[in-house]
């Protein structure tokens, strides 16, 4: 396999130039309605970046995957990399989750359906080998078997997997995309409920029509929730729910809330959906403009991050402003924000400003918020397309493209061929530490030269990159897999080149930088410090909930170290709790009990939303004591279909 070399590079304060964007009311609501992606421009401000001890370089391995539509044989059952030359594929804008046990799954659109005109759907990969291969599944969206499947659906690409079991002995698996066929008109779901052997697609997975963006999140067994930008309501961001594993979606409420109803009106743009499987939190992140008196501002730009936060299963949702960054011109609203969660409930917001990539970080459940924090460094003078991918208690990795140009005039939509883009990986493992450092990493090759377009179908210039990638680290080993776009002409044994029928090439060296040449690849981690450095022998989740009036408590534990847990013992804001856990102790390493009580301590006074402190303490074999305090907010049980 190819391996790069790889810089590492602590995070120090930089300055950054600003410069201005045109104006967010330039775009007519009729290019926004065609939008398959939302559009926005620009930069900031400096900040101070985050600089504390730093994580150990990690190394990567690269290859590309197989989903060549116009190949016989070359698509599904295909495991990557192999020897036969058939890991070659037509995809970009990808996506990539783990599930509980460390496997992963990958999505891509085929880019020929978005920029070629020919729709070939979205493919779907598994890997359960930590990342080192993929086996292309069956193809969620298409109607056809052959090997240029019609589909109806297939833009915008996004994919989910349940935290639980399902009763196949399964973990649920959604991936999400667009209408193609007609453009927008609704979000298509398709659900595999074994592992990805099979689909079965749901072409209303939105009850909005004219659709755009679309995310996809999961909780439980068969809960999954898709949120969206619905034109036809000027611009709202409607977030719907399904408990039966995607065959239906009859829960639909509005992110902005009765308080921020002037974010619609087209003055947002979209970020991602996440669900804590631990709270049942749902997270919606977006940028828009500050307040109401900004409605009129033909200058002003989404210059505010913000998070949409559901207590109540996704009922209803609270928004709460992240970053307001001063200057109105600044804007966040590139493709795109992303929220991640970690295993202890802290929530990540990333996000930047066509030049620099910041993160704010939030222990309280959105509901306040530190930050920005600068990331990136030279040589990524400029960084864009942000994703993340968070573990532990404070331990988050965040993938963006990065060039080492930046002129401080023009956007990346217009920056020279001189301009190589690659995929950089950054880490922190304390990263709920005000001023806490990330190292900065390549993680592959040059995968693109050149402007890199931002106004999704509206571009004129080069949209090979489409709009966004991903990374996922694994439950099991901390370690990352990214999955992301490359558009060059590499033809070697762990990239070949692209052909559309058997003799005939399309990626040629000629063509290399180009649409024809665009694939999607892995870089899987395979050395260096991962998301899940064990600081404690206890691993614990909180679940507080109101439920038909009374409260209850659920805590779960689980043994990461090598002694056996002989007791536990619980306070809940300084009250101690008397528990029964199931299965009862000792709890060896490696094992997990629970317990729930309804039982709580009267002098507490209860109220929804509020946050509790809920202290761990476990006495080990050898009569030591290992304790952990986490937050515990006290939410609505509508969490999975309680």
């Amino acid at each position: 396999m190819r391996n790069n070399d790889y810089l590492s590079i602590d995070v120090d304060e930089i300055s950054m130039k600003p410069i201005l964007e045109p104006s967010r009311k330039a775009t007519t609501i009729l290019l926004s309605i065609l939008m398959l992606t939302s559009t926005a421009a620009i930069v900031g401000t400096a900040f101070h970046p985050a600089n504390a001890s730093s994580p150990s370089t990690p190394t990567f391995t690269n290859y590309e995957l197989a989903g060549n539509p116009f190949r016989h044989s070359f698509s599904v059952g295909v495991t990557c990399p192999n020897g036969a030359g058939t890991c070659q594929n037509t995809e970009g804008e990808p996506a990539i989750r783990a599930d509980p046990t460390g496997n992963f799954y990958g999505s891509s659109e085929n880019v020929f359906c978005v920029i070629g005109g020919l729709c070939g759907g979205t493919f779907a990969w598994k890997s359960t080998d930590n990342g080192n291969h993929f086996t292309t599944l069956p193809l969620p969206d298409s109607v056809s078997s052959g090997s240029v499947g019609f589909s109806p659906a297939g833009g915008d690409t996004d994919i989910a997997v349940a935290p639980v079991l399902n009763t196949n002995g399964h973990y649920n698996i959604y991936v999400a995309s667009l209408a193609t066929t007609p453009p927008l008109a609704n979000v298509y779901v398709s659900t595999s409920h074994d592992g990805g052997a099979s689909f079965i697609l749901n072409p209303t997975g939105a009850t909005i029509p004219v659709d755009d963006r679309e995310w996809i999140a999961a909780d439980g067994a068969n809960k999954v929730c898709v949120s969206y930008h619905a034109y036809a309501t000027t611009n709202n961001l409607f977030v719907t729910c399904s408990y039966d594993g995607g065959t239906t979606f009859a829960q639909v409420a509005n992110a902005f809330d009765a308080n921020h109803p002037w974010h619609a009106a087209y003055q947002n743009e979209i970020g991602n959906l996440a669900l804590d499987p631990s709270n049942h939190l749902i997270y919606q992140s977006f940028s828009s403009i500050a307040n109401a008196g900004e409605v009129s501002c033909l200058g002003c730009s989404t210059h505010a991050v913000w998070i949409a936060v559901s207590i109540d299963g996704g009922l209803s949702f609270t928004d709460y402003p992240v970053y307001i960054n001063p200057n109105t011109a600044v804007g966040y609203g590139h493709q795109f924000v992303n929220v991640s969660v970690d295993q202890a409930g802290n929530v990540y917001l990333v996000y930047n400003d066509d030049h620099n990539m910041f993160y704010s970080f939030s222990t309280t459940f959105g509901q306040t918020w530190s930050g920005p924090y600068q990331i990136n460094k030279t040589p990524s003078n400029t960084a864009i397309f942000p994703w993340s991918s968070a573990l532990g208690n404070g331990a988050l990795d965040v993938v963006w493209y990065g060039t080492s140009y930046y002129d401080g005039v023009n956007t990346p939509d217009n920056y020279p061929m001189t301009a190589g883009w690659q995929v950089y990986f950054a880490q922190n493992l304390a990263a709920t530490t005000p001023g806490s450092k990330f190292t900065q990493n390549t993680a592959s090759g040059v995968v693109h030269y050149g402007g890199v377009c931002e106004a999704g179908v509206t571009c004129t210039g080069n949209r090979d990159l489409l709009d966004d990638f991903g990374i996922a680290a694994s439950p099991t080993t901390g370690l990352a897999t990214i999955i992301y776009t490359n558009d060059q002409y590499l033809n070697t044994a762990l990239e070949p080149a692209t052909t559309r029928t058997s003799g005939s090439g399309v990626c040629t060296q000629a063509l290399t930088n180009n649409v024809d040449c665009s694939h999607t690849d892995i870089a899987v981690q395979t050395g260096g410090s991962t998301l899940l450095i064990a600081k404690h022998h206890v691993k614990a989740s909180v679940d507080f909930e109101q439920v038909n009036q009374a409260p209850s408590l659920t805590i779960q534990v689980s043994n990461t170290g090598d002694q056996a847990i002989t007791s536990l013992s619980t306070q809940l804001s300084g009250q101690p709790l008397t528990l029964s856990w199931n299965p009862s102790l000792p709890t060896q390493p490696g094992q997990t009990t629970t317990t729930t009580t309804t039982s709580i301590p009267l002098v507490l006074v209860l109220t929804v939303g509020s946050i509790y402190q809920a202290t761990i303490t476990a006495t080990l074999s050898d009569g030591s004591t290992d304790s952990q305090t986490l937050n515990a907010i006290y939410t609505l049980g509508a969490g999975i279909g309680l």
